[in-house]
């Protein structure tokens, strides 16, 4: 299971990496409107021919997007099927726990005591007009 994982994320960064290369390679749409105007002269002898470029390398940035979309999902299917071993059992295992405080002085307010009896009651606040004092 864990070759499986490692070819996916080796698959996953090196498409990563080559779709960026190739996202930046490519020209903008506002590329063309420039070289209209007089802007690019040269930008008609690349590499791919005049419009052979952009198709290359738009479909190259879409099979290498799928790509990294599919190994994304497989590593998010494959990182959740891992089992935890029983002998390592959870993180929360070894947590230790406090002692109990052995004196009522160190217990915190209105807490639950640790003898199962009620808290006392609160008095209730009184439910009527408030009362303003005269002077």
């Amino acid at each position: 299971m864990n070759v499986v994982l490692t070819i996916l994320l080796a698959v996953q960064i090196l498409s990563a990496l080559t779709m960026i290369g190739l996202i930046l390679m490519q020209h903008g749409k506002g590329a063309d409107a420039g070289a209209a105007f007089g802007g690019g002269g040269a930008g008609s002898a690349s590499l791919f021919g005049a419009s052979g470029g952009a198709n290359f390398m738009s479909r190259s940035t879409a099979v290498l997007a799928a790509v990294f979309l599919s190994c994304t999902l497989g590593l998010a299917y494959f990182g959740n099927l891992r089992t935890v071993a029983p002998s390592s059992g959870s993180v929360l295992e070894g947590v230790v726990t406090p002692a109990q405080p052995a004196d009522a002085s160190q217990q915190i307010p209105g807490a639950v005591p640790a003898t199962g009896a009620a808290p006392a009651a609160a008095t209730p606040a009184p439910t009527g007009p408030a009362q303003i004092p005269a002077k």
